[in-house]
């Protein structure tokens, strides 16, 4: 299993990469693998404003929806669009390639309430 020691990660399986005051948003290797083939990304619309834990974006696979919920409020400020012409990306590079958004940070102290790379392990272990 995959967990990047330099991310954020939320129990409901999104992951954070934190710079320069914006977060990247995507879903852990798990849950990638959970989903199994990924066939559509929706994104959400850039300048919407989201609070932690807002529905963001959905990703469907062949077995199921299922929403991608924002770690962290803020503003969205762009959307990968390479995504949603290839979905397979967020199976192949969850944590590159097959990011979802990113998001203007509104307070960088809610990154606390995130777990690191070992909770998050031991989360899903």
């Amino acid at each position: 299993m995959n967990i990047p020691e330099d991310l954020h990660y939320n129990s409901s399986h999104e992951w954070v990469r934190f710079a320069d005051g914006v977060a990247t948003i995507g879903v852990s290797d798990h849950a990638q693998e959970e989903l199994t083939d990924v066939v559509f990304v929706e994104l959400p619309e850039v300048g919407r404003a989201v609070d932690a834990g807002d529905p963001t974006a959905v990703v469907e696979s062949v077995k199921a929806a299922s929403d991608i919920y924002s770690p962290i409020a803020g503003e969205v400020i762009e959307v990968n669009d390479t995504v949603e012409a290839d979905p397979a990306l967020v199976n192949t590079d969850p944590y590159g390639a097959g990011w979802i958004f990113k998001i203007k940070v509104k307070d960088e102290a809610q990154l606390q309430n995130l777990m690191d790379a070992a909770a998050y392990g031991a989360m899903i272990g």
